[in-house]
């Protein structure tokens, strides 16, 4: 099993799209071989931090995910009009 932590910071103001673009990334990862579950937190002192977490069975899945071309859209497009910064993501292999 391998545990995914993907740490965001939005701009100002792009909370509520961020986490559209996220409930829908969710639902398509939902399909996914290997996927497990994902969950999207937010910081209770901070609107514009999030965590999503990532359950899969094994990092080669995970992989395929983030080569896909879904997760490819949804990045460039958050890089241009949603991320303040690069996203932190750190792997958890058990």
């Amino acid at each position: 099993m391998v545990t995914v932590g993907m740490n965001y910071k939005v701009l100002p103001g792009k909370g509520e799209t961020f986490v559209k673009a996220c409930r829908g990334i969710i639902r398509a990862m939902e399909g996914m071989d290997g996927h497990s579950v994902t969950r999207l937190y937010s910081e209770v002192d901070d609107p514009e931090s999030f965590l999503i977490v990532s359950d899969w069975s094994e990092r080669a899945a995970f992989e395929a995910f983030v080569k896909s071309e879904e997760f490819a859209k949804v990045t460039d497009w958050g890089k241009e009009q949603i991320l303040a910064g690069r996203p932190r993501h750190e792997v958890y292999e058990r």
